[in-house]
């Protein structure tokens, strides 16, 4: 049997346990890849698939999301929204402040964002990757679907990393059953996402600049092939793209292709 029980779940989702459609399954190739295909054969708006283990996990720029039943809690929750994609700017940051607000909610401290996809907890020790976001979208005359891929740690994993990750156990005096963590992330996901729907990632910006991580800080922008970028980072503007301060003036970073780190830190 899954980690997960829809059926202790829904009590947990109160007046929203309407809003979702959640499966959880054992094992699948990736639950953002799972809801591709239930969307095509015509899955509503608040589908979601959780899964104890990925065999193609997918993370950002091609890499591999790895996780572990008892220690991760991975799901995908497919949304739509009117008009084509060019008008979810700003979406990813959207769906990690909807993370960043549940987290803080449940007592998980030290809870902040990175540009554009991370959610981070910052402690004594620096700051450590909690969890990733993947969003994939594909558009028809109806409108735009988004497949919004969430892996996030329960527990610190084991293992060599290019950067620091941590867990809920890590930054919550009592971490909370992983059913409230769903919970949770759904219900603060579904206000986020109406509200994005109808405003744009505008009416969001000051509320993710609350939890930027490197707000006002000096930065470097690491392209492969390219020489680091250096500047201050003064958050983002109304579409989601990054501003950096820099001697030349104020540029717009728009790519996701690109990695964010503080000024100095090793480029692994």
């Amino acid at each position: 049997m899954a980690l997960i029980d829809p059926v202790l779940l829904k009590p947990r989702l109160g007046h929203l346990a309407g809003r979702f459609d959640v499966d959880a399954l054992d094992e699948c190739d990736s639950t953002s890849s799972e809801l591709m295909r239930r969307a095509d054969r015509g899955a509503p708006a608040g589908t979601v698939i959780v899964a104890d283990r990925q065999s193609a996990g997918r993370g950002r720029r091609g890499r591999t999301w790895l996780s572990s039943p008892e220690a991760s809690l991975t799901f995908s929750l497919l949304w739509r929204f009117p008009g084509p994609a060019s008008r979810l700017s700003g979406l990813s940051l959207a769906v990690g402040l909807g993370l960043a607000q549940a987290l803080e909610g449940l007592g998980v401290a030290g809870v902040r964002l990175k540009w554009p996809n991370d959610v981070l907890i910052q402690s004594a020790d620096g700051v450590a990757k909690l969890a990733g976001i993947l969003i994939e979208l594909a558009s028809d005359r109806r409108g735009t679907q988004a497949i919004i891929g969430i892996g996030l740690n329960l527990a610190a994993p084991s293992g060599d990393f290019p950067l620091p990750v941590t867990g809920i156990n890590r930054a919550c005096s009592s971490p909370p059953d992983r059913h409230a963590v769903l919970a949770a992330i759904l219900g603060n996901l579904a206000g986020i996402l109406e509200k994005f729907t109808v405003e744009g990632f505008f009416c969001l910006k000051s509320e993710w600049q609350c939890f930027h991580a490197w707000q006002g800080q000096m930065v470097q922008i690491l392209a492969d092939g390219a020489a680091p970028q250096i500047g201050r980072c003064l958050g983002v503007d109304d579409d989601g793209a990054l501003l950096l301060e820099s001697a030349s003036g104020i540029e717009r970073i728009h790519s996701g292709d690109v990695s964010l780190r503080p000024a100095g830190a090793a480029n692994a």
